[in-house]
C-alpha cells in the first residue's frame, strides 16, 4: 500500500498550512474583539520552512495544499510562497481561504504563482449585519474580491457561512437563492460552539428543514478535498453544502494534516497534540528527520474527536490553528 496512511488506514493527502494567526477582521465566533496576543514573528516558519516541510509532506503522499491564516492574505508576498509550493512534484492543487476583503488586489498574481482555487468566508449579505458580526469589515470589499476571483479563474470559488442561531440563520434562504440565480456554491458550517457561544448552535438538518420551502434538494457531486456534501436545488446553477462535525461525526473521512504558523503539525484540530516541526528544522534536522515527525504526527492521529456541543480548545484560538 503506497501513500500515507494513519493507524485506522485512512489516507492521508491534504495538507492545511496556516501562514499567519494575524487577522484584519473579528469576526465573533473566531476571536475576542481586542484580538489575541500574535505570535512572535520570528516564532512564525518562513516561506522556506513551510516550502520544506511540504516537499517532506509530498513525498510521503500529501498532493493537496489548503493555504489558511488567521487571514493569509495579510501576510506579505504570500504568492512567493504559493510558486514555490507549485513546484513541489506531486502537488496538484493549491487552494486558499480567505476572509475576501483583500483578494480583488491579489487575486491575478495569486492565480499565476499556481493558486487554483479559494473559499471565502463570507457569513452575511446584509452590510450591516456583515460589519457587526466581522467587528469592522465592509461587505463590498469582499464582494469585489469575490468578482475577482471569478474574472482570473479561481474556480470553483466556494463561500463559506457560519451558521449561527439569532445573528445570521434568518439569512439561510436569501444564501440558497443565489445559487438558483449564478454560479455560486455555498457550503453552510455547522458553529463549533466555544465558551460565550450558548445558543448560537444551529445543527445541519435543520438547515436543511428549512431550506426545503425552496425545493427538494438532489446530492451533487463538486470538486473538493474537504468534508462537505454537495446538493442542488431544482433548476439551479450553483450548489449547496454542508459542513458539521457535530451533528454529523465526519471525522472517519478525515484525509488532513494541520500546520500552525508556528510550525506545529496537529493531526486532529479538536485536540491539542501536536508534533513541533520548528524546532527541529532549526536545529538543523535533515530532511529524511523531517518526513519522520510527519509520519509520527500521523500515526497519532486519533479515530476522531468527541462529539458534544460545547467545544473548548485549550491552548490555541481558532485563528492560531488555521481552521
Amino acid at each position: 500500500m503506497s501513500g500515507l496512511y494513519d493507524s485506522f488506514l485512512r489516507p492521508i493527502n491534504y495538507l492545511r498550512l496556516s501562514v499567519t494567526d494575524r487577522c484584519n477582521l473579528r469576526c465573533i465566533y473566531c476571536m475576542p474583539e481586542e484580538g489575541i496576543q500574535p505570535f512572535p514573528r520570528d516564532s512564525v516558519l518562513s516561506y522556506e520552512e513551510i516550502y520544506l516541510v511540504t516537499r517532506a509532506a509530498a513525498e510521503l503522499g500529501i498532493n493537496k495544499v489548503r493555504i489558511t491564516g488567521g487571514e493569509p492574505l495579510v501576510r506579505l508576498s504570500l504568492e512567493k510562497l504559493i510558486g514555490l509550493i507549485s513546484q513541489i512534484p506531486g502537488i496538484d492543487d493549491i487552494s486558499l481561504t480567505t476572509n475576501g476583503t483583500l483578494l480583488s488586489r491579489q487575486a491575478a498574481e495569486l492565480r499565476a504563482a499556481g493558486l487554483k482555487r479559494v473559499n471565502v468566508s463570507l457569513d452575511s449579505l446584509r452590510p450591516e449585519r456583515y460589519h457587526q458580526i466581522t467587528r469592522r469589515g465592509r461587505l463590498e470589499d469582499v464582494l469585489q474580491g469575490i468578482a475577482k476571483a471569478r474574472e482570473v479563474g479561481l474556480k470553483p470559488l466556494k463561500i463559506n457561512v457560519v451558521v449561527m442561531r439569532g445573528i445570521n440563520d434568518d439569512e439561510l434562504l436569501d444564501f440558497c437563492r443565489l445559487t438558483l440565480e449564478g454560479d455560486w456554491h455555498i457550503r453552510f458550517i455547522e458553529l463549533m460552539p466555544f465558551e460565550g457561544q450558548d445558543g448560537w448552535f444551529v445543527s445541519i438538518p435543520e438547515m436543511q428543514e428549512r431550506i426545503q420551502s425552496l425545493g427538494e434538494m438532489e446530492p451533487y457531486p463538486l470538486s473538493g478535498n474537504g468534508p462537505a456534501r454537495y446538493y442542488r436545488l431544482p433548476g439551479a446553477k450553483g450548489t449547496i453544502g454542508f459542513i458539521g462535525a457535530l451533528s454529523e461525526h465526519i471525522c472517519f473521512r478525515c484525509n488532513r494534516l494541520r500546520l500552525t504558523a508556528e510550525g506545529k503539525l496537529r493531526p486532529c484540530l479538536l485536540s491539542d497534540d501536536e508534533v513541533d516541526l520548528r524546532g527541529p528544522l532549526r536545529r538543523g534536522a535533515s530532511f529524511e528527520e523531517v518526513k519522520n515527525l510527519i509520519r509520527q504526527a500521523v500515526a497519532s492521529k486519533p479515530a476522531g474527536h468527541p462529539v458534544k456541543v460545547q467545544v473548548t480548545l485549550a491552548r490555541r484560538a481558532m485563528s492560531q490553528i488555521g481552521g
